[in-house]
């Protein structure tokens, strides 16, 4: 998989970043920099295009997801990150996944799949990605981050993997607010003082 690591402390937690449709490996380093400067950083292209677009899973169609693929990426990208762990030494009992859109999709994938991959999970403007059972996640902290005007993330779908998650016994915290399907100022503030917790 393409991507991006860079090292600060290795004593220090690592922020795994997934973009969302149409970005790439870039597109949330400077946001992991506002959040924790001082944290690893290991951040991920999507493998699949999308109309020349990079995508972490295909679909088939809006906001309907094609969940064998889901599924199989779910599991390469859990492979991914323990052969990273390994070459470039972090601690994969202290992972913070930060998804924005489909890159959210496929790290609450993860928590649908392992009950160890990460220690906490920032969740922007995701989706439920699948219905099935769910490992106890006990000792997660997840942040949501949802919009009551989300044209494409709709409110139902926050509140109802706000439910799932903490039915796994996940500490999750959802965080409202009014800006569509964007990241704004106050949400990624409210995400900073989330971690300092």
């Amino acid at each position: 998989m393409k991507h991006i690591f860079q090292k600060e402390n290795l004593e220090h937690p690592t922020f795994l970043l997934l973009h969302g449709t149409g970005g790439d490996e870039r597109d949330l380093l400077g946001l992991a920099h506002f959040l924790q400067p001082e944290y690893n950083v290991l951040s991920v292209r999507g493998e699949v295009k999308e109309n020349g677009m990079n995508r972490f899973f295909r679909r088939i169609s809006e906001g309907v997801f094609d969940e064998v693929d889901l599924v199989n990426r779910t599991h390469q990208l859990k492979e991914f990150i323990d052969q990273a762990s390994t070459e470039y030494g972090f601690d994969k009992k202290h992972i913070i996944a930060l998804g924005y859109s489909n890159g959210a999709n496929i790290a609450s994938s993860l928590l649908f799949h392992y009950s160890d991959v990460f220690e906490k999970a920032i969740l922007l403007h995701p989706m439920v990605p699948i219905r099935k059972e769910l490992p106890d996640l006990s000792g997660v902290s997840v942040f949501i981050g949802a919009s009551k005007n989300d044209p494409i993330c709709p409110p139902d779908q926050s509140i109802e993997l706000n439910e799932l998650l903490s039915s796994a016994n996940a500490d999750v915290y959802l965080h409202w607010e009014n800006s569509g399907h964007r990241i704004s100022e106050s949400e990624l503030n409210a995400v900073k003082n989330w971690l300092k917790k």
